[in-house]
């Protein structure tokens, strides 16, 4: 387990550093090939974007003015100041991630944006550091796949949410069971297929943390878009060719170390070897915590 957090942490904490942006055509065009509008990408920081999600749960969360949302592995903030705008200066929206470099990121994007009603946190999804019976909703983006033990973080979610609170998520899950090379693949697990649980075991799973009207649709979202980040991997920014300006170049800085491989690099090489359509596949759920 521990093998696996410091895997996650290493590749998203890359991420973090990196220069992937809305400004990357294929970053905004992972974004919006899972469900955001060209005007919500333009609204929002585009550090941001950082070509990591396959949903908007921020479309399903039926967010009103005043409540607070918590959004668990928060990353550069993308949900968390698109859920700010729409609970407004009287609501409050909440990040949770465990990686330092996220957090930062996330901090920095929020102050550029001017954001008042927006706060970070640096820890696990599975010990929130928020009292119970806080959270009028919680999302997350493709995070809850990567946790190791997912029964710990659905009871942590049901702790923080109030009596009728409700759970909106885009994430992951199985149609079918993995091939063995790709369920032991710890890339494949970074890249969030690996960790993947059944869709009938998410909803078991919820239901036995105390949810319920649980729901889990197949968006029907390709999973092949993460391919559209390749070659980009934003450790700066491309130079142009004097000699041919429709041409991009790669600075010194973007040649990478021989044996170090990006969080998308792994994961294009994933999807190059294994149609993953078949087995996986981009869910919207939702379940809602009983008054009693």
């Amino acid at each position: 387990m521990s093998e696996i957090l410091d895997s996650v942490k290493a590749k998203y904490g890359a991420v973090a550093v990196s220069t992937l942006s809305s400004n990357h055509a294929g970053v905004k065009a992972v974004a919006e090939a899972f469900g955001y509008s060209a005007e919500e990408l333009t609204s929002i920081p585009a550090e941001a974007n950082m070509g990591l999600s396959c949903g908007n749960p921020t479309a399903t969360a039926n967010l009103r003015t005043g409540e607070v949302v918590v959004d668990l592995g928060s990353g550069g903030g993308l949900d968390v100041f698109l859920a700010s705008k729409q609970v407004g200066p009287t609501g409050k929206a909440i990040g949770i991630d465990m990686t330092a470099a996220m957090i930062e990121r996330a901090r920095s994007n929020a102050e550029k944006g001017d954001y008042t009603n927006v706060e970070f946190h640096l820890a696990n999804i599975d010990n929130i550091p928020l009292p119970d019976a806080s959270v009028d909703c919680v999302i997350s983006n493709c995070v809850l796949n990567l946790a190791p033990d997912k029964p710990a973080v659905f009871r942590e979610i049901a702790r923080i949410l109030k009596p009728g609170g409700r759970l909106a998520v885009s994430d992951i899950a199985l149609k079918k069971e993995l091939p063995e090379a790709i369920a032991t693949s710890l890339a494949a697990y970074v890249g969030c297929i690996a960790g993947a649980i059944r869709i009938e075991t998410y909803r078991k799973e919820l239901l036995k943390a105390g949810f319920e009207y649980v729901e889990i649709v197949d968006s029907g979202s390709d999973l092949n878009a993460y391919k559209k980040v390749e070659n980009q991997a934003g450790c700066c920014s491309p130079a142009m060719n004097e000699s041919n300006p429709f041409a991009v170049v790669q600075e010194a800085c973007c040649t990478p170390e021989p044996t170090a491989t990006s969080l998308h690099d792994d994961l294009s090489a994933l999807l190059d070897t294994y149609d993953v359509n078949q087995a996986a596949a981009s869910v919207k759920i939702y379940a809602i915590k009983p008054r009693t």
